[in-house]
Order: C-alpha cells, then sequence, then structure tokens
C-alpha cells in the first residue's frame, strides 16, 4: 500500500521495486518441478516454455481458508504492524511523505515466518509447511495494521483538534476558537479509531467479484505483491530473497547505530544542536532550511519514491524557500513584528499557498478519476468488453488455464453478501451513537450522512484505484471536511465536526481500496477471499490497538508540533486551516496572498493537464504539484535528503540495473526501518528525562573566535 502522506502526503502506490521480481524458495516439490528466471516465460519441469504461474504450483495442495490462517501468521503480523506503525508516525509527524513499505512487509514477513520454521527444526518440533497463500495473510495484516497508523489521522486531521495547533495558529485569527479543540487522549482515540476503522471492510466485501472478475482491474500495487510473494515461494527466489533479507538487516543495524551516535549531538532537544542543523551547504542556506541533516529515512524514502517525485519536492524548495519567501520577505507585504508562526506574516503564506497547491492537485487528479472511471464503465457496459485486461495472463478476453484455477478458488471463498451488509448496517448504527459523543458537533445526521455516501466514494475510490493504482483517501476526506464544516457554520463548531467528518470518510475510502488490492493479491496467489476477509479483520484490530499505542509513545516522549522540534506534525496545520476555510472562508491573511493562492491553484491544474496530455516519454519529465507542495511549509532539508536517495538509485542503475532491482528496496528498507527502530530507544531515553551528553552547535567565524576566547 502507498500509504499516503500523507498518500498526497500518500504518493500514488508505484511498483517500480518490483517490476522484475525474481523467485524464491518453496516447498520441495518445486526443487524438481520447474524454475522462474523472473521473465514472463516460466520453464517447466521438461525444460519446456510455458506461461502459466500456477502450473509451479501444480504439486501443493491450496490450504483449506482456515489452515491458511496460523498463530505463527498472527504473531508475525502484530510484530511488525507495531514496527511499521512506530515507521509510519514518525514519516507523518515528521515530512507527511509515507512511502510504500510492501516490499519491506514482504521481506521481512518471509524472513521471519523461514525464521520461526529454522528454530522449530532446531528444537525438533513439527512445523506447518509455509505457504504463499499463509505468507498473502501476513502482508495483509501487516499493510492493514499499519494502514490505521495513516488512515487515522495521527499526523492530520486528529491533531488538527489539539491545543498546540490551536495556539500554532493564533487565537486572533478569525474563526479559529478555542472551544473547537480536543487534546489526545487515549481513550476517545481508542474509541474513534474502533469505530469507524472497520466499516471500510465490510462496504467493499459485496462488490469484490465485480471489481476482480467481471471488471478484471489490475490493481497494479496489488499485482505487484502478488508477483512477490509468488516468486518467494519457487526454487531460485529462494537466494534472492536471502541475499535481500541479508542486505535489509545490514542497512537496518547501519541505520540505527548511526540514529545513536547522531542522538549524542543533539543536545537537550531546546538547543539548535546536532546533525540536524548541519551547515552542509553554508550558514545562510540553513537560515533558509538548505541542508543535509543526515536523516537516512528521508534518504531511503528518496531511494524508494520514483525519481519524478524527489525531484518534484526539491523544485518545489528551490522555488519557496530558494526564490519566494526571500523575496517576500523583502517585499514589505506583511508587517516584520509578525513572526514565527503568525498567519498574518510569511506563515501565512506558507501554509496557504502550500494548500492551494494540494488542493488544485487533488481537485484535478479527483475528476479525473471520477471521469475515466465513468468513462470506462460506460465503454463495459456499452460493447460488453472488459474495460481493462488483468496483464499477461488474458489474451483476447479467453480465459488462460491460470485464471480458470485462481476464479474457482475466489468464488468458492466469497463472503456473503447478507454478512457484510447487516454488519455494516449494524455498525453504522453504533457509530451513529459514539461519534457524537465524542465530537459533540458532529451530529448524528451528520455520520448518518457519511455512511449513506461512503459506499459509493469507497466503490469509486476502489475502482479508480484499479485503473490507476492512485488512491485518493486523502481528497474524499478533504471533501468532507469542507462539507460538514461549512453545513456545521462558524458557531456551531464547524471545525471540529469537519475534521471529525474527513476522519470517517478517509478511514472508510481509504480501508476500502486497501481490500481490494489485497484481494487482488490473493486472488493471484490462489488465497480464499475468506482468509483474506479474516486477515484485513485481525489487521485492522492490531492497528485499533497498536497505532493509538506507539502515537502515545511520541506524543508523551517528544514535543509534537514544536517548529523547532524534529516532529513537526505539518498537516496537523494545514488540516485544521482547511477547516477554518470551510467555516470562514479566506479573511485576515496578509497582502496577495490570497493573489498567489489563486496562481497556485491554476498552476496545479495546469500542470496536471500537461502531464496528461503529452505522451508518455516527455510527461514523465513534468513535475508533480502535490509533491513540489510539501517543501514550501516544511522547509528544504528533507527535499535534499530524498534527492540524494534518488540519485543514489540512478547511479545504481546506471552501474548494474539488475542488482539494484534487486538491492534497492532492502536497501533503502533497511535505512528506513533502522531509523525507525531507533525512535524506540529514542523515546524510552526522553521519557527518562536522559538528554545526550553533547551539543554540536555551528556559529561563522568571528563569533566561533570570540565564544573561544571567552571560555579559554
Amino acid at each position: 500500500m502507498v500509504m499516503e502522506s500523507s498518500s498526497e502526503e500518500h504518493q500514488p502506490k508505484h511498483t517500480r521495486d518490483v517490476q522484475q521480481q525474481f523467485p524464491a524458495e518453496g516447498d520441495e516439490t518445486f526443487e524438481k518441478e520447474g524454475q522462474w528466471d523472473g521473465s514472463d516465460v516460466l520453464v517447466n519441469g521438461n525444460g519446456k516454455e510455458c506461461f502459466s504461474v500456477e502450473e509451479l504450483f501444480e504439486k501443493v495442495a491450496i490450504p483449506r481458508w482456515q489452515d491458511q490462517i496460523t498463530l505463527r501468521a498472527l504473531v508475525v503480523s502484530a510484530i511488525l504492524g507495531g514496527f511499521f506503525c512506530i515507521i509510519t508516525h514518525k514519516l507523518s509527524l515528521t515530512v507527511g511523505i509515507i512511502p510504500s513499505l510492501n516490499v519491506s512487509a514482504g521481506l521481512l514477513g518471509f524472513f521471519m515466518i523461514k525464521f520461526w520454521n529454522g528454530v522449530f527444526t532446531r528444537l525438533n518440533f513439527w512445523s506447518r509447511p509455509f505457504t504463499r497463500q499463509e505468507n498473502t495473510v501476513v502482508q495483509t495484516c501487516v499493510v492493514a495494521c499499519y494502514g490505521i497508523a495513516f488512515s487515522g489521522g495521527f499526523g492530520t486531521y486528529l491533531l488538527g483538534l489539539d491545543d498546540n495547533t490551536y495556539k500554532k495558529i493564533g487565537a486572533s485569527f478569525p474563526g479559529n476558537r478555542a472551544v473547537d479543540v480536543k487534546t489526545p487522549a487515549l481513550g476517545w482515540i481508542f474509541a474513534f479509531i474502533f469505530t469507524v476503522s472497520f466499516l471500510g471492510i465490510l462496504v467493499i466485501v459485496p462488490l469484490s467479484k465485480i471489481m476482480i472478475l467481471k471488471y478484471r482491474l489490475t490493481y497494479p500495487s496489488g499485482t505487484a505483491t502478488a508477483i512477490l510473494i509468488n516468486s518467494f515461494h519457487t526454487p531460485e527466489g529462494a537466494k534472492t530473497a536471502k541475499k535481500q533479507v541479508k542486505c535489509l538487516a545490514k542497512t537496518m543495524g547501519l541505520s540505527f547505530f548511526f540514529s545513536f551516535f547522531k542522538w549524542f549531538y543533539s543536545g537537550d532537544g531546546e538547543s539548535a544542536c546536532g546533525f540536524d542543523n548541519f551547515p552542509t551547504l553554508g550558514l545562510k542556506a540553513l537560515n533558509n532550511k538548505f541542508l543535509f541533516d543526515f536523516n537516512l529515512t528521508y534518504v531511503g524514502a528518496g531511494m524508494i519514491c520514483p525519481h519524478i517525485v524527489n525531484v518534484s519536492v526539491l523544485l518545489g524548495a528551490i522555488i519557496s524557500w530558494g526564490i519566494m519567501w526571500p523575496l517576500i520577505s523583502t517585499a514589505g507585504w506583511y508587517d516584520k513584528s509578525f513572526k514565527g508562526s503568525n498567519f498574518r506574516g510569511l506563515y501565512g503564506y506558507k501554509v496557504f499557498v502550500a494548500i492551494a497547491l494540494i488542493l488544485g492537485d487533488g481537485l484535478y487528479n479527483f475528476i479525473k478519476v471520477v471521469v475515466v472511471s465513468v468513462w470506462f464503465m460506460y465503454k463495459h457496459y456499452k460493447t460488453d468488453l472488459l474495460p481493462i485486461t488483468a496483464g499477461a495472463d488474458s489474451r483476447d478476453g479467453v480465459l488462460t488455464t491460470d485464471e480458470k484455477k485462481r476464479n474457482e478458488t475466489f468464488l468458492k471463498g466469497r463472503i456473503p453478501f447478507w454478512l457484510a451488509s447487516s454488519c455494516y448496517i449494524g455498525l453504522a448504527a453504533i457509530s451513529t451513537g459514539v461519534i457524537p459523543q465524542i465530537f459533540p458537533p458532529m451530529r448524528w445526521y451528520f455520520v448518518m450522512t457519511c455512511y449513506i455516501l461512503a459506499p459509493v466514494l469507497a466503490f469509486c475510490n476502489a475502482y479508480g484505484t484499479g485503473l490507476t493504482d492512485w488512491s485518493l483517501s486523502s481528497t474524499y476526506g478533504k471533501i468532507g471536511l469542507f462539507v460538514f464544516a461549512a453545513w456545521a457554520g462558524a458557531g456551531n463548531g464547524g471545525v471540529v465536526a469537519g475534521l471529525a467528518a474527513c476522519g470517517v470518510m478517509m478511514t472508510i475510502v481509504s480501508t476500502a481500496s486497501d481490500l481490494m488490492q489485497d484481494f487482488k493479491t490473493g486472488y493471484l496467489t490462489r488465497s480464499s477471499p475468506r482468509s483474506m476477509f479474516v486477515a484485513q479483520i485481525v489487521g485492522t484490530f492490531l492497528g485499533c490497538v497498536l497505532a493509538p499505542l506507539t502515537f502515545w509513545m511520541f506524543w508523551k516522549a517528544f514535543p509534537i508540533g514544536d517548529e523547532n522540534g524534529q516532529y513537526k506534525a505539518p498537516y496537523a496545520v494545514i488540516y485544521r486551516q482547511m477547516a477554518i476555510i470551510g467555516v470562514q472562508g479566506f479573511s485576515a491573511l496578509p497582502a496577495h496572498c490570497l493573489e498567489l493562492c489563486y496562481a497556485f491553484f491554476a498552476m496545479a491544474v495546469v500542470v496536471n493537464g500537461i502531464r496528461d496530455l503529452l505522451p508518455k516519454k516527455y510527461s514523465k519529465y513534468i513535475p508533480i504539484p502535490m509533491a513540489m507542495a510539501i517543501p514550501f511549509y516544511i522547509g528544504a532539508y528533507f527535499a535534499i535528503d530524498m534527492f540524494i536517495g534518488t540519485v543514489i538509485v540512478f547511479i545504481w542503475q546506471q552501474l548494474n540495473r539488475k542488482k539494484s532491482e534487486i538491492y534497492v528496496p532492502a536497501f533503502a528498507s533497511g535505512l528506513i526501518c533502522g531509523d525507525g527502530l531507533w525512535a524506540v530507544p529514542s523515546a524510552i531515553l526522553a521519557l527518562a528525562k536522559v538528554d545526550p551528553p553533547l551539543c554540536m552547535m555551528f556559529y561563522p567565524s568571528s563569533v566561533a573566535a570570540t565564544i573561544s576566547s571567552k571560555f579559554g
């Protein structure tokens, strides 16, 4: 899954790192029966070419759906789910870009089950054979678990309700009222997350047959994940998988210990100490947030994200912090006494121009996906042809042997419509009563309206994701935010109602598209839809428990939302400001800010239009406005980190493309996971009031000489 940054915030789920997969180890039957060399052409045991993936698995019985869900799969899922929740929170609370971690989850899940089996074998205990179906269950559980860390809004709409975000915007800002505040607390967060998270699973289940079998949508990320899992369980892939796991482990250890090393020089957290403030491009550039801060998480994210995303982020940083903000700060457009997070100063330009880019990009892509989806559906019903085929398996609309086998498995394990629909209605009724108790401005009829609209929006998003691999869950959430904030009005808690409605809509729509990706993965690995459904339920339950707990670790250990701290939570301010716009409109902005917003909104639409109109060989060089928007508010430091990541991948590809395709996903995942793992001991040290022993700071040589003489 890509998680959105914060998917905008989630970038579209990309499959670059699994385009050419190399097989992996599985049942001993494969050692004699056949091999897969990673190409489109398979070679069976007799040395003859074939096009059937399932032929490699014909000697292995498909387990019952109950046997696909094992105790070890659930234990491994819980461990990895908690780990990836920490990583997701760290990314969401810092820059808001969350790359797809599916490859990492697949590699670590495969390795941990293999390790589990190895330990049992050494202890002379019987261990159930590890199948691709069980592997798919682990993958589904983990992705569902850490998906809650994103869709739960811990770095976006929930934090937008916090008192710190209210104070950052300012009590004097029109529409920003002290009563529209709800400080995070585990009790109401648990209640809200448990109330809304399961509905997205139930709403899309009845449509799975239409999406997978009738429309035969590709769901590129789900297909790529299935290729990865199928490859793991063929003989040649074992060697590649072991190499990838070793690479991930080494880089993970390197990243962890380097983060530990950096901690020693970071001071007490109240001063600009350490590598986070290292003037790699000079002190003047440091003042404009242009620096390489040695953050390996961002380097790893840059290695995973497509080149154009990283270049777009850097371009946005150059336009904003390199050109616009220095010029505006000297143009006399605002009172220089408005400093820090005062929206009447430079801060107002940073936030609202970023919002304009995000809304322009989101609205354009929303309309595009809806139009494309409606066109394909119209074409389907008019010509009775399939709107899109499932790739190499389908030829001339005739089902291949593989598809017939997969269809049989898929239809055999379908979830009854009455079960899904009755559970949805029951949970919606409970939510209609519970959510107004948590957020009083969110009236019961607001909640009911959300649940009436949710199935339609979930279908649209799931269908669009199947065609384009682009989940617009955050865009649907923002639409709900504006609509319900305006409906409630300024005097009736419109800000709270808008942010709460955003959470309801975003969670349901995001979960629905993720489940359809999982169904596609299960379809291609011949996993039962029932085991996929149960895995999604279990993973969501784990996420409802682990996501709030891991967030609470960050909340208690670090100053979340501090402009000078590591965890700035940039999207909290943006989401609250969107809600204020919904109830108040644009007002009290600095001079020419609204004109700039109009210009950048139009620019986002035009740039996206150009990307779609140009041939692919040219459009791939057109920047992405959504990615450009992020550094406008946050700064250029992470853009440089991510660009370094993309440069590493580019050079690696030029030197040895085949090896880069094998090792880049593992190497990048190791950098992200190691730095994410350090967040746990770092939080423990912070809770124990243990400060780093050293503070490394940089000054101009003249100031440094004065300091040196003062201290002898």
